[in-house]
Order: C-alpha cells, then structure tokens, then sequence
C-alpha cells in the first residue's frame, strides 16, 4: 500500500483524479514531487554559463520555469539528449557538468500547496521501481550524481549515509534506497501505492453527468489489483490524465528459438545470485552460459567470475562493432566493463585462454536448447557446437509491458507498423508536454518517450508537469 498507511485507492469515488501516474521509478517520482507543489524557479543571483540561456532566464525573473515557455528555453541547447526539455532541466540542475565541472543547480524551490495537483502513483514495487530488482552491488552506468532527483543531491544523502562514491559512481542498491527516501524525505508517501498492478487502462468521451464530469475531454479508468500477503484486491479508478512511466524492464527479448521455455533458461541476474547462494552452482559445476554484449550480460559475467563460476559468453555481434556499448564507455571510468571487453575479444573458445573458466563464442548462433542441459550452437562456418551447461542467462534487451493498453500501446509508436521500442520506436509524444500525439490525456515519460537515463528523464517530468498546470488552470470552477 501507500508509504503513508492512508489508502488512495480507497478514494474509487464517482469524482476523477486529476492525474494517475503508472509506474514509480525515478520518472514517476520526479513527476510526483513537481505535482505536489514544489515549483523551481531560477535563483535571483545565479549567472547560468550557457549566455543564450542566461539571457533568456533574465527575461522574466520571479516567474517559475513551470509557467515559462519551455519551447523556447530549451531552444539552442545541445547535448547527450534528443529531447529539448531534458536537455533544458538537466542544465539547469547542472550547468557545467558535461565539462567536467560541478557547478552548482541554478535553481532553488518552493513549496506552493496551492499549485499542488491530486495525484496516484501505482508501481508494482516499493518507490524507485526496476532499482529495487538490480543486483544491489552492481555499479551504476551513469555517474553518481546524475541519478540524483531535484533538490537532493546523491552525494549529499550518501556523505549522510556515510556512504562514498566508487570510481564517481553509486551501486544500484544505493541508488534503490535514495529513491525511497527521497519520497519519504520530500513527503510524498501518501500518493505512492506499492504493490499496484495495472491491467487495463480504458478510456471514452464521459456523459455529462458520469464520473464528475464537467467537459467533453476524454475519462480514463485504471484497473488493476493490489498485491500483498492477503492476495489480490482489485481496484478501479477514474482520471482526467493518465501518466505512463513504467520503463523498459517487465518483458524481457526472447530468443524465439526450440527449448527456450526450459526450466534451466533466465532472464534475470537474480536466478545466478539464488543459484550460487544456495550452492546449485560450484567452480566445478559446467558453466553458466551467458548469452547478449550488452551490459547486463557483462554484469553477469563479473558476478560469475567472482565466485569463480565457468562461464561462456556468446553473442553475435562483432567485439569490434563500434555500436558495441563497451566501445562507446571510457575506460577510465569504466574499467571492469572494458576487462569483460577484452575477455571478449581474447578469450575466444577456439583458442587457449590465460582466463581460467571464461571462453567467449564470438559471431555464433543459437540453434536451440535440449532438455539435458545443452545449447546448440552455429559457428560462422555452419558447423554446429553442443555445449554443457548448467544455467544459461539471455540478456538480449527487454520491452515495455503495455499490455493494459489498446493493442498493447502499439498504436501509439512513432511507427505504428513496428514493435514498440524505448530505443528505435517510442511512444510519440509532444516534445514540450510529452502528451501522446493520439489522444489527449495520455502522457508517456522516462524510456517509453525515448529518455533511456536517469539524468533526462526529469525533463520529461518537467514538461508534463508543465502541461497539467496550466490544464488545471483552464479547468472550469
């Protein structure tokens, strides 16, 4: 339930909330904390080092940047985003920090109760989402301080914490907990409902006196069921908007070949973390075969190598590729991704390697997988392999489960005719509201937009939280 032990789902009244937000990751709750009232504006002695944007931000002092043209801030920045508002938000949270700098946010916050917006945020887990699932020591991609959430700096909770940064990075588990105490902390537990599974998200024209209805646009009603010790409680609830903000992790890729159903096939890093702890898996246990060239599967195969599990790594794509991640991350600060890289590149299971128990198989092709444990193999000659295995884990990317939309919210991609992809094919959305381009009231943010980092997704916050004021601003008395 909620962080407050209050029952927003108890409130399935005839009257709609404003806004539902699905999913309680870092963009979910960044949007949360905007929608409660806490408003930034630009400090009144803040010289910005980006003179078109300083310029503009003098234009109209005291006026809060929710209520500004985002259009035209944003217009002229550039950066590591192809969204002009994340670009815009993160400049302002950080201005220098793309030159290495560490400047300080030029905006301060104030919490204006009569701008705050009624609200839900449903999640399946506890505030921060997919973060409480990562494998707690695993270290972030991002830099520390580009996980952090307005007005509370990662490296200011941990130095409380006395915690520390490794190498300019925090562990995933870190970050899981920063987030749920940045809810707390920010007192935003009473719109939070954990344990909240969304099934079905409907919409139509309301009749006039259906649902407290005042106007003609669109009613959506949210449907789901509380999970907990008790079993399962369904709701339904009504809303005038409907944020989605449920990431990229629910649905794994799947190989779609014979034998991938077996129980000895994962997705996840979770079933090696139990397999090892339990002692299922040993040194000599046949290796963990490791499928993907990604960086969960390289994850994977440091965590194994840790406990000196065998390993073999497959993957079909060249080492050399230079849309490969690990050729686009500098080795300085990422060093234990650049050695599975090169383990890659060397440890060929064609030849001898001074890497006891890893063997990678470069350019191979899985064929299929056999009840006793065995993966079969292509190589770029045809010849097929047959190896032993004892657990193999498929990291080949993951989809969004939008399944409690329409269509499973493909109607709603930039290309209708392709499966929806956070990376190649998003939702399509305004750039400055990130309203769905096909039906108004629906918003989508974080990865389902296209922002695939921490550090952007707060723009999109921005923009819908910019957007749903100035709505409730229209609104009739």
């Amino acid at each position: 339930m909620s962080s407050s032990g209050k029952d927003p789902l108890g409130a399935s009244s005839s009257e709609p909330l404003p806004v539902i937000i699905v999913g309680n990751g870092p963009s979910g709750i960044c949007l949360s904390y905007l929608l409660s009232g806490y408003t930034p504006y630009v400090k009144p002695d803040a010289i910005h080092p980006h003179p078109l944007l300083q310029r503009k931000l003098t234009e109209a002092p005291g006026v809060s940047i929710l209520d500004q043209d985002l259009d035209y801030l944003s217009e002229g920045l550039e950066g590591r985003s192809q969204s002009p508002v994340a670009l815009l938000f993160d400049a302002l949270l950080r201005p220098d920090t793309d030159f290495g700098g560490n400047m300080k946010s030029v905006l301060t916050w104030k919490h204006r109760k009569e701008h705050a917006i009624p609200h839900v945020v449903l999640g399946r887990n506890l505030p921060g989402g997919a973060w409480h699932s990562i494998e707690g020591s695993m270290v972030t991609l991002s830099q520390g301080q580009w996980m952090g959430l307005p007005d509370l700096e990662v490296k200011d909770w941990m130095q409380k914490k006395r915690r520390g940064l490794r190498n300019s990075r925090a562990t995933a588990g870190d970050i899981a907990h920063y987030y749920r105490d940045y809810v707390v902390k920010k007192g935003l537990g009473h719109n939070f409902v954990s344990g909240a599974v969304v099934t079905a998200v409907e919409w139509g024209t309301p009749n006039p006196n259906s649902c407290g209805a005042q106007d003609s646009s669109p009613l959506f009603q949210v449907s789901g069921f509380l999970s907990s010790d008790q079993g399962q409680q369904p709701f339904s609830l009504w809303a005038r908007n409907v944020v989605l903000a449920t990431g990229t992790f629910d649905s794994p890729a799947r190989l779609g070949i014979p034998g991938e159903a077996l129980p000895f096939i994962h997705h996840e890093l979770s079933a090696l973390e139990a397999a090892t702890r339990v002692g299922a898996l040993t040194p000599a246990s046949d290796p963990v075969l490791i499928i993907g060239a990604g960086l969960s599967a390289a994850d994977a195969v440091l965590y194994a190598r840790h406990y000196n599990i065998p390993v073999i790594h497959a993957f079909r794509r060249a080492v050399d590729d230079p849309g490969l991640v690990f050729n686009q991350l500098p080795k300085m600060l990422y060093p234990e991704y650049h050695k599975v890289h090169q383990m890659m590149r060397e440890q060929s299971i064609l030849s001898p390697s001074p890497y006891e128990g890893y063997r990678s198989l470069p350019g191979h092709r899985l064929l299929c997988f056999k009840e006793d444990c065995q993966a079969v193999f292509q190589d770029l000659k045809g010849v097929e392999k047959v190896f032993e295995v004892s657990l193999v884990l498929v990291f080949i990317g993951s989809h969004p489960d939008l399944s409690f939309l329409p269509g499973a919210g493909a109607d709603f991609a930039v290309d209708p005719d392709q499966p929806l992809s956070t990376k190649r094919n998003p939702i399509d959305v305004d750039p400055f509201t990130y309203q769905s381009t096909r039906q108004e009231g629906l918003y989508a943010m974080g990865p389902l937009a296209g922002d695939n980092f921490v550090r952007f997704v707060q723009g999109g916050a921005l923009a819908v939280a910019s957007s749903l004021l100035r709505k409730e601003t229209r609104k009739p008395p």
